[in-house]
């Protein structure tokens, strides 16, 4: 390995061990001798990486809104009738399922709401633009059901399935693609245009299909 590759190995790991800091702890409370602890290297390698906690969180966030955009990329107005709608419903279930997965995602949008970190680096205004782009494709499509105005179910579905996040931090089993789709059952019905009913997947479409389970039923975390 060269001198190279393991700058950019131990680079790497800093920023990993930054955000299960910062994931596990928030910003402030965080020190950068638990974070280079934790990644198995002196301070003095990490300075030699980063001038300070700030320059860590700011690469956190980077890496977090890479793996956002990845996740909920650009909207094609073209698309076919029902699939702006499934669409934001699979982006939906794919974001929940990375927040429990995935650490640096998760401290991204943890640094985005914690108040001792100006975040320069807004995921969850990023989520809730994206799912108001989407909407007003469906809007535009024939898609939404006679009434529903795309900013209305923007607060709605935003906040909802930002909410989910929020809530799997504690506990878990918010982060069950079943509650996700307890969700979308409920909403669909509502926000999607009745030429569209039975199209729609709530559990996603890429999702298999669902079967009844005899005494699993999904899991509640209320």
């Amino acid at each position: 390995m060269t001198k190279q590759e393991r700058a950019a190995r131990t680079r790497h790991t800093l920023i990993r061990s930054a955000a299960e800091v910062f994931d596990q702890d928030g910003f402030a409370p965080s020190s950068l001798t638990s974070i280079s602890r934790r990644a198995g290297v002196s301070n003095g390698a990490l300075h030699f990486h980063f001038v300070n906690k700030g320059a860590l969180a700011e690469e956190v966030e980077v890496e977090a809104m890479a793996i956002l955009r990845g996740i909920a990329g650009p909207w094609r107005s073209a698309a076919e009738a029902d699939s702006s709608l499934q669409t934001l419903v699979d982006t939906s279930h794919t974001l929940v399922a990375r927040l429990q997965e995935d650490t640096i995602l998760r401290a991204g949008f943890g640094l985005s709401a914690d108040i001792t970190w100006k975040s320069r680096w807004d995921l969850r205004q990023y989520w809730v633009d994206w799912v108001g782009e989407g909407l007003s494709v469906a809007a535009r499509q024939g898609a939404l059901a006679e009434g529903v105005r795309p900013e209305d179910a923007r607060t709605v579905i935003a906040a909802a399935t930002v909410g989910l996040g929020a809530l799997g931090r504690a506990d878990p089993r918010w982060w069950d693609r079943r509650v996700c789709t307890r969700l979308w059952r409920l909403v669909l019905p509502r926000l999607a245009a009745d030429h569209l009913a039975g199209r729609l997947r709530a559990e996603g479409g890429d999702a298999p299909p669902e079967r009844e389970v005899p005494g699993t039923p999904a899991p509640d975390p209320v």
